[in-house]
């Protein structure tokens, strides 16, 4: 979906970017962020427990004393867990917004959900997360765990437990007060994104109410993703200004608890939004794709300093390089990187080289090559631009070819969406994508690129080709 300009969004895509880059992000999911997967709102899942005392659901607007009555009234909850568990307990999909924050590198999550649709797509993500669902949890820690799943209302796992009438609201503070303790810590050193609640959501007037008395005025700003008000839910014109003018003045409302409202027109469009702050972050990692049986008709020293100079860049002007440590240009990724980092203050390892060297264990063929491609797509999914240096190996007859795993590499960013950057003067695989791209342009890059592109495929120093190839990629990145 092509999104309309609104510097509201674009201030949102750049600030909450930033907080990934510096590992400070976190998501607070509420009820409609499950529903677009099958799950019921709080009138499907009540719909029933009002019936059985009397009450129509559609007539009732605070549903949290609604869910109290029926207890009240049938001296327990039993039928009110058994809604629970037959609800959530669905086999339903997480949607493309699970998947897309669950595949970035957010390690905070809070929810008032009581489904396992986040921790699920975690788990599809490669990632194991640390789900706490009990006071009592907390204080355990999941070991390797890669996020933190906070289910400050329960979990359909533990039915009794869920907070979800008036008196679990009520007791909220004294059963789980270890649940405040930590939102606040997150409030203060996060910045948290809020997807998924809307403004008759029962839950949200109390999660606004924790956070103004945690954290008083000692806010840093949080951002909710929200649809804006649409002509057609309404059936007359009237109702519609109405319903315009009170969510202007609830979207101002939340500015007392440090909360940005970023209105979209569609519910469509938290993709739209959720893919640009992927997209915006996947840009500052760069895949170096690349093997050398030869370096001829350059000299081995040039080869390896370009190649060095290349990375090292890279790592200075912030980047964060990803490797799967090709024969003949693996070692001279990690040292340019190296090298950059040893000139810097804070050596942040970590998050400026990823390495990831293939399993070469493998003496099927095929398994190997199936193995191989995985690996490919797994190293890929979360880059922004690939960079192609050299490509060749010699065949079963002693002659010199291109790589065939580079050009796979490059089929697989493209499919990816990725930027892909052939250094042509390199040689190898790398000049003949080059001069594909050359050949077919407007298929890859718009025209104002063609000039520092075609100077890729230009001989010159290790200096200037380095310098050539960061300038590139910087004008990618800038201009995304």
């Amino acid at each position: 979906m092509t999104m309309k300009k609104n510097n509201q969004i674009d201030s949102f895509v750049e600030t909450y970017v930033q907080a990934l880059r510096d590992n400070n992000a976190g998501v607070f999911a509420g009820a409609g962020f499950s529903i677009a997967a099958g799950m019921v709102d709080w009138k499907g899942l009540l719909k029933p427990i009002a019936k059985d005392i009397g009450l129509e659901v559609e007539k009732e607007s605070d549903l949290i004393t609604l869910a109290q009555f029926h207890e009240n009234e049938r001296g327990g909850r039993h039928k009110i867990n058994q809604a629970l568990i037959t609800e959530f307990n669905k086999q339903a999909k997480g949607t493309e917004n699970h998947r897309i924050l669950a595949n970035l590198p957010i390690r905070t999550y809070w929810t008032t959900n009581y489904d396992k649709l986040i921790e699920n797509a975690l788990l599809e993500a490669g990632k194991r997360p640390d789900v706490k669902i009990t006071a009592k949890g907390l204080a355990v820690s999941e070991p390797g765990a890669s996020a933190v799943v906070y289910k400050m209302h329960g979990d359909v796992s533990l039915p009794d437990e869920a907070v979800l009438t008036k008196n679990d609201y009520e007791t909220y503070e004294s059963d789980r007060h270890l649940f405040s303790l930590a939102l606040q810590g997150d409030l203060v050193s996060k910045t948290l994104l809020f997807i998924g609640f809307s403004f008759n959501d029962p839950n949200l007037a109390y999660i606004l109410g924790r956070i103004r008395v945690l954290l008083n005025e000692n806010r840093r700003e949080h951002y909710s993703l929200m649809r804006r008000v649409n002509k057609k839910d309404f059936k007359t014109i009237k109702d519609y200004h109405y319903a315009v003018a009170r969510q202007e003045l609830q979207v101002r409302d939340l500015k007392r608890y440090g909360i940005i409202g970023v209105l979209v027109d569609s519910y469509d469009e938290y993709a739209s939004v959720l893919k640009r702050i992927s997209e915006k972050y996947n840009m500052g990692r760069v895949f170096i794709s690349g093997s050398a049986a030869s370096y001829a008709p350059w000299t081995e020293n040039k080869s390896q300093e370009v190649v060095q100079n290349i990375s090292g860049g890279l790592a200075k002007n912030g980047f964060t390089v990803v490797s799967g440590f090709g024969v003949g240009v693996g070692p001279y990724v990690v040292n340019g990187v190296l090298e950059q980092l040893e000139r810097e203050v804070t050596r942040e390892l970590d998050e400026r080289l990823v390495l990831r060297p293939f399993p070469i264990s493998i003496s099927d063929p095929v398994q190997r090559k199936k193995r191989w491609r995985a690996y490919r797509q797994d190293i890929l999914k979360n880059a922004g631009v690939a960079i192609f240096v050299f490509g060749n190996k010699y065949d079963d007859h002693g002659q010199l070819i291109d790589a065939d795993g580079v050009l796979e590499e490059f089929n697989l960013a493209i499919e990816n969406k990725m930027f892909v950057v052939p250094i042509g003067c390199t040689g190898g695989a790398a000049k003949t994508l080059h001069d594909m791209i050359a050949a077919d342009f407007s298929r890859y890059y718009d025209k104002n690129y063609k000039t520092d592109f075609m100077a890729l495929s230009k001989a010159g120093s290790a200096k200037d080709i380095a310098d050539r190839t960061i300038k590139f990629i910087n004008r990618l990145r800038n201009d995304a």
